[in-house]
């Protein structure tokens, strides 16, 4: 009778509840066999100045065996990545500069920098980014047409590139240039169409507010009719009459989704379908697009996974991806830089993927270089480049800059193989061959 009554003033419960929250609270840091092999993988990537500068191997995390003796590791450093996000190098509210400083308060390690058809924030934000040793993606969002028997709808494919850039430049640019000229043209229809309901917005208020320079786009004008006094937001600028198929909606010059897709192989980026709950065709649209080449499509958003695009994803054996789509105007609406939660095992699948393709590009524009080593040449593969060169650079340094620019771009591994041994003593021989 004693045992009975004295069992049940003994806290064993609470102790139970206790141990329970611990584990509980530890599990979120602990990582299996296989996120360690992923977190390594992206670490090596993530602090590849680090990881080439060094002999001795990064330290990646502390392992142990929890009660039932299965091996769990403990992650040295968070990672946090963000892989959609804009300036005001086309939609968006912060410079290039801000936005990166924004990114490492958020405590972003990788930002792809991927505005609306144009490229040119991308040497401001990796600048930038050298003080706080963050990785720049250069990356673009690219506005494209999908048709299919009499019906079109407007779709963005995001394009990412290695830190050389993409190669073919020249030719990206003309391509990204002629749909900008096309979003002049289709800004201006736009407020044609306004006019004529009698909300009238000018010109020259939108090209004020989208910046000189600056090819507008839909969320220029609706500050502008905000402005105005046409509506109480910005949501409701669209939702009236700027969304796809609004009584205020105008195309412009955008080239084919399916030759988008192509030409983003083409010179050398990785392409992924962004946002595709906006559309009214999903599936047709990404099984064209699969078809075409696309490598992957956004899965993830700040407020989690979408299991219907995720199973989208795994039906056509595509990439998932997503991040934040940070514009910067602010509001209780809006997902902040570095928000949505991309697990480190998806990062490892987009590198797996992504790395390839962007080693492949490097080396031929590296070899176009040996063909035609001329200054402009040269400062094409350094315009992104951690190593910065004079206008006037000497020939005699070109090897040591290369090698420098190589270093961040590219692991030893994907470096010491005959074809970069071969690249690298063409790039000497061109060396000599200018001294002499």
């Amino acid at each position: 009778m004693m045992g009975d009554k004295e069992n049940p003033k003994k806290p064993i419960v609470n102790n139970n509840k206790k141990k329970k929250k611990k584990k509980r609270g530890g599990a979120k840091r602990k990582m299996n066999l296989e996120q360690t092999v992923a977190y390594k993988a992206v670490s090596e990537w993530v602090f590849l100045d680090q990881s080439n500068g060094c002999n001795n191997s990064l330290s990646f995390g502390d392992a142990f065996l929890d009660d039932f003796g299965v091996q769990w590791y403990q992650p040295k450093e968070k990672l946090v990545f963000e892989f959609h996000s804009h300036t005001t190098c086309s939609d968006g509210f912060l410079s290039p500069t801000k936005l990166v400083e924004r990114a490492h308060q958020n405590g972003v390690k990788v930002l792809a920098l991927t505005d609306h058809d144009t490229m040119s924030g991308i040497p401001e934000a990796m600048e930038a980014a050298r003080r706080f040793g963050m990785k720049i993606i250069p990356g673009v969002e690219i506005s494209t047409i999908f048709y299919s028997r009499g019906h079109a709808e407007p779709v963005h494919i995001l394009a990412y590139y290695s830190s050389c850039g993409p190669k073919e430049s020249a030719a990206l640019e003309k391509f990204l240039g002629d749909i900008r000229e096309g979003r002049f043209l289709r800004a201006k229809n736009i407020c044609s169409k306004l006019n004529k309901l009698k909300l009238p917005v000018k010109w020259e208020t939108v090209a004020k507010i989208a910046g000189k320079g600056v090819a507008p786009g839909r969320l220029h004008i609706a500050r502008a009719m905000l402005e105005a006094g046409h509506v109480e937001n910005l949501k409701q600028a669209f939702s009236r009459y700027l969304h796809d198929d609004g009584p205020a909606y105008s195309t412009g010059s955008e080239p084919v989704a399916e030759e988008t897709v192509r030409f983003i192989r083409e010179t050398g980026g990785v392409s992924v379908l962004a946002h595709p709950w906006a559309l009214k065709k999903p599936s047709l649209i990404i099984s064209r697009l699969k078809d075409a080449g696309l490598h992957g499509l956004e899965a993830y958003r700040s407020d989690g996974k979408l299991s219907v695009y995720s199973d989208l994803a795994d039906a056509n054996d595509l990439l998932k991806l997503g991040g934040s789509d940070y514009h910067g105007r602010g509001g209780q609406h809006e997902s902040d830089l570095g928000s949505t939660s991309v697990p480190v095992l998806v990062v490892h699948e987009f590198l797996k993927i992504a790395r390839p393709i962007w080693c492949s590009a490097i080396q031929d524009i590296l070899k176009d270089y040996i063909k035609n080593p001329s200054e402009s040449n040269l400062q094409n593969i350094m315009k992104f480049a951690k190593t910065k060169s004079s206008k006037t650079i000497s020939s005699s340094i070109t090897n040591d800059l290369i090698n420098q620019c190589l270093l961040s771009w590219l692991s030893k591994e994907e470096t010491e193989n005959a074809d970069f041994e071969n690249i690298k003593l063409e790039l000497s021989q061109v060396a000599r061959g200018e001294l002499e």
